[in-house]
């Protein structure tokens, strides 16, 4: 087992490695930047290390700054959390290079599916459906035109790298999609420093389902049940729950066999998601796969009762994985509200110092969040503060639980989403399950058009 392992990150995530760490007996360093020089990662771990600026590209971006570290500390292991480096093939490489072990799979992995097109090649291969699209990127309009036609519209155009929705573009005609192409190539190249895209066959008003994995360096691979993560705005996930009320336990079986027999034909190790469109009509699609620890990742703790991170770091340090897929059991259901420093209304960030922070507790209830009185949140990164999850016999308890810690959660100094989510938790739709990535779209217009009919009035 490790020493000592750097983690590479900030915020609630270092918090939650920390945690980990201490179970373990393991030492922990902090890196953190000139920004975050009283956050209670730096507090709480064991070493810290001030490895630049406020700016991510000058701190918790810079490999050399954190191998640094690393070596100075004398830590043996790196814990990337999510986010920042934690799919860096890069990092992975050079840890590796510096007889540094990277908490995550191996480099190759990373590489691999991280490039959404050859991960869909990889699927395919392994036999997981997956949806109709480009053998790999496109360049030229004629040529995207051509696959365009052989799909049928609509068609989303897709970055092959990176995520949360940037270099992105859904096509529903012929005459939009140079400009689409055009579009999705320049952001993508400005986010990722990659301008690929391929294009796929546009999946309407589908679920957003992913499946959490973990495997070892031994062969053995589980899955850890799904979690249901359609509640999103602009791609990004706000609210996340297990199990999905839209599986059954033999479509489950099903699904959870399908994945577990994927990460085994690219040889995956460590913690992994692997992310899937269900249609309307039951059919599930390959989406991508996130070749790290995800935010959600308490839920699927709070229902199987695995501590997802303390299982990665054994993995890691090349223990056997401490359960066989047998001994898995799913109890209750868990939701997750992430909790974000922004305008519920306008989702404008709202950066400052948090004057009181009091969050409601009580039964079934899990807090993972670095905020506290006095706290700042920084306008230079991220603006979640904190994770809620909640825990019940079934979906009714959790969500109820749920309303009533955020009712009795106080939050002052910055605007949160918190009223969002309550609406969202009153929603009939929400209530009855009847879930899919369009439901932000319909609930934001429903509730516009509400407030200009109120203000009529």
């Amino acid at each position: 087992m490790f020493k000592k392992i750097l983690i590479a990150n900030r915020g609630e995530i270092a918090l939650r490695v920390i945690c980990a760490c201490r179970e373990l007996g393991i030492k922990t360093v902090a890196v953190y930047s000139e920004a975050d020089e009283h956050s209670l990662h730096v507090r709480f771990a064991d070493e810290d290390v001030c490895i630049g600026p406020p700016r991510s590209l000058d701190s918790y971006l810079n490999v050399p700054a954190i191998i640094s570290a690393a070596e100075i500390t004398g830590a043996d292991a790196i814990h990337p959390g999510y986010g920042f480096l934690s799919e860096s093939a890069y990092l992975a490489e050079v840890c590796e290079a510096c007889h540094i072990r990277f908490i995550g799979p191996d480099a190759t992995v990373i590489r691999l599916m991280g490039d959404k097109s050859r991960a869909r090649r990889a699927m395919k291969k392994a036999g997981v459906p997956v949806l109709p699209g480009s053998d790999g990127p496109v360049e030229a309009d004629e040529q995207a035109a051509k696959v365009a036609r052989e799909l049928g519209f609509p068609i989303i155009v897709k970055a092959v790298a990176g995520g949360g929705g940037r270099g992105m573009r859904i096509v529903r005609a012929p005459a939009d999609l140079s400009r689409a192409l055009k579009t999705a190539q320049r952001e993508a190249q400005a986010a990722f420093g990659v301008g690929d895209v391929y294009l796929e066959k546009y999946v309407e008003s589908p679920r957003h389902i992913e499946v959490q994995v973990l495997g070892d360096h031994h062969g053995a691979v589980v899955h850890l049940g799904e979690r249901e993560c359609s509640i999103q705005r602009r791609h990004q996930k706000l609210l996340e729950e297990a199990p999905s009320v839209a599986l059954t336990d033999k479509m489950r079986r099903r699904l959870g066999a399908t994945v577990v027999d994927a990460a085994r034909a690219v040889q995956y190790t460590n913690a992994g998601t692997f992310e899937f469109l269900l249609d309307q009509s039951g059919h599930f699609s390959f989406l991508e796969a996130n070749t790290r620890l995800q935010v959600e990742h308490p839920v699927t703790e709070m229902v199987t009762g695995v501590d997802i991170v303390k299982e990665q770091i054994r993995i890691a340090a090349g223990e056997r994985l401490s359960f066989k897929q047998g001994d898995v059991t799913f109890t209750g259901h868990a939701i997750e509200c992430r909790i974000n420093a922004e305008c519920p209304e306008t989702f404008t960030p709202s950066p400052g110092v948090i004057h009181v922070f009091s969050v409601g507790g009580g039964p079934g209830v899990r807090v993972d969040t670095f905020a506290h009185s006095e706290a700042v949140v920084s306008p230079y990164y991220d603006s979640l503060i904190a994770k809620i999850i909640t825990h019940g016999r079934d979906r009714q308890e959790a969500i109820a639980r749920m309303r009533r810690t955020l009712e009795m959660t106080v939050i002052e100094g910055v605007k949160t989403s918190i009223p969002l989510h309550l609406k969202i938790l009153s929603d009939p739709d929400f209530i009855a399950g009847r879930l899919n990535t369009h439901f932000m779209e319909r609930f934001l217009t429903e509730r516009k058009d509400s407030s200009s009919l109120a203000e009529a009035v």
